[in-house]
């Protein structure tokens, strides 16, 4: 099952677009703007 979320990032604040195919449980994501690692779950916007 295929999922697309936005996310906010917690050190720049700028939203960027994340897409899985499973359940994203402890996963982590480099920001595209400034390299912060942060949790996925923890900072969803909205799911699509």
């Amino acid at each position: 099952m295929s999922k697309f979320f936005f996310l906010k990032c917690p050190k720049c604040g700028n939203r960027q677009k994340y897409h899985t195919q499973g359940d994203i449980g402890d996963k982590r994501k480099a920001c595209v703007f400034c390299g912060a690692s942060f949790a996925v779950r923890s900072q969803i916007l909205r799911e699509c």
